[in-house]
């Protein structure tokens, strides 16, 4: 994460064009047709500058929708005698006024969201219905719907709801492609600011394939400065001809308000989440490369002798992956795939996720100064072997982690660069011993008091004794831990 992630506020989305100003009496202006891809232009007179945006908006406004997401907080009411051990001995652990127990407060965010099917799938932001217990969508004529989550992906931010009754004759948005967009077209944003309702702003595309943004695993964002604030999260980036480019995601703010620097997430990304839907899947099934790269800096460039610091260097490879049947080696720079150029490894990553499974694509390769294309395989990353969750109890330092044996598929959700055998961390509850023993997701249990640790039946197996010490050696960032722990 960069030195600017700090200031990056995740937030809701909407906004409202910018108003026209009332033509002359004797200058009537002539309809401008919509914009489309091949025909962006700047205005030629006085009467173009004083259009509407207003056939944009309602065509596309009725497939905007208002999230609301809700989800119980438990909290105590304070301390009382039972808090106190030898009380809670004799008289157990009763809840409730009076009792110091706890008690629930419903928690309430509030997002925007895009309808981009008739039958009612709505896309929205993952952190926009997080952890939510009820969903609930406001369209824009008032009507409102509960709605089911079908799919959440966090790498992307992306979520896919599904509106509960109708007809399924829901207005909807047109994806459009966010690779037909460039830096200066005119761009609405529109979602649900801060609740007031919805709400549409008007700016031009900033930047485009914005990395090192530091919000979510596939950094290439299209950047605007159209007016976006809280409650604009999940919201649509639309351009002049109608069609949602982007889902609005984060600004940048010092603030917490808009200063012209707004985050959405491309068209392109969202596409491959709302297929996943569509095809029945229950997560996201994207290519898997199975090789980490590394960001070229200018010191390395010049190591290379390379012209300019861009391209993603190769610095390990999996056995068996794409990456290795496709040929890829240590040391090879990459510099572009499928005929467009890549950066860094943020670009060449989301280029490379937005690619349908099946057959190969061509990735250009550097190697020892020489140029060459190099095709690799499309496939997703196999699950080798069962996950085998386990949620770790009793009185061990790791009790309250969650673990899943280590395949190749849950080494790329977790886009560890662990091995691919052994035992992961894929959460730790809050406040408990595994939290307290500082372990984090992604790390990887190797052994316990001398036992090795292969599945996660061994792992339960070797906590479930006390001990009055305990060893255990994890791997973390390609390092190996060794640490001693009170029983």
């Amino acid at each position: 994460m960069n030195r600017f992630a700090s200031f990056l506020t995740a937030t809701l989305l909407l906004i409202a064009p910018a108003v026209a100003q009332a033509p002359s009496p004797a200058t009537p202006p002539t309809p401008m047709p919509m914009a489309t891809p091949g025909q962006t232009r700047v205005p030629t007179s006085r009467a173009e500058i004083a259009l509407s945006f207003a056939p944009v908006v309602a065509r596309t406004a009725p497939a905007i929708v208002n999230v609301y997401a809700m989800r119980a907080v438990r909290q105590r009411r304070g301390m009382s005698l039972l808090d106190d051990p030898f009380f809670r001995r004799f008289f157990g652990a009763p809840s409730g006024p009076g009792f110091g127990g706890p008690s629930e407060r419903i928690q309430r965010a509030l997002g925007s969201g895009v309808i981009v099917d008739p039958s009612g799938l709505v896309v929205t932001n993952n952190h926009v219905i997080d952890g939510a217990d009820e969903v609930r969508v406001s369209l824009a004529d008032k009507r409102e719907y509960d709605a089911d989550i079908l799919l959440r992906d966090p790498r992307t931010d992306l979520a896919i709801l599904k509106l509960k009754g109708g007809k399924g004759d829901f207005p909807s948005a047109e994806l459009g492609s966010s690779d037909d967009l460039q830096v200066g077209d005119i761009v609405l944003a529109i979602g649900n600011p801060f609740g007031v309702g919805q709400t549409v702003t008007q700016g031009i595309v900033s930047a485009l394939a914005r990395t090192q943004v530091g919000i979510t695993d596939y950094q290439f964002f299209i950047q605007t400065d159209a007016a976006i604030n809280p409650g604009n999260s999940g919201g649509a980036l639309v351009d002049t001809a109608g069609r949602v480019i982007g889902i609005n995601t984060a600004i940048f703010s010092r603030s917490g308000g808009s200063q012209g620097i707004g985050f959405a997430i491309p068209a392109d990304m969202v596409r491959v989440v709302l297929q996943s839907v569509l095809s029945g899947g229950k997560s996201v099934r994207r290519p898997w490369l199975g090789a980490q790269l590394q960001r070229v800096t200018p010191d390395i460039a010049e190591g290379l002798d390379l012209p300019r610091p861009v391209g993603s260097l190769v610095q390990s490879v999996v056995p068996g992956s794409p990456a290795a049947l496709g040929g890829l080696k240590v040391g090879d720079l990459i510099t572009g795939i499928a005929g467009q150029e890549t950066d860094d490894p943020d670009a060449f990553g989301y280029r490379f996720a937005t690619r349908p499974l099946g057959g190969k694509v061509e990735v250009a390769v550097v190697r020892q100064g020489k140029k060459m294309e190099l095709s690799l395989p499309l496939e997703a990353a196999p699950e080798t072997v069962p996950r085998e969750e386990r949620v770790l109890d009793g009185r061990s330092p790791l009790a309250g982690a969650t673990v899943v044996n280590l395949s190749p598929a849950v080494a790329e959700e977790l886009r560890t660069v662990e091995p691919d055998k052994g035992v992961v961390v894929t959460a730790v509850a809050d406040g408990s011993p595994a939290d307290l023993t500082n372990l984090k997701v992604g790390d990887v249990l190797v052994e316990v008091n001398g036992e090795r640790i292969e599945r996660t039946d061994d792992l339960v197996r070797a906590t479930a004794s006390p001990s009055r010490v305990w060893r255990i050696t994890l791997q973390r960032g390609g390092r190996t831990l060794t640490a001693m722990l009170p029983g």
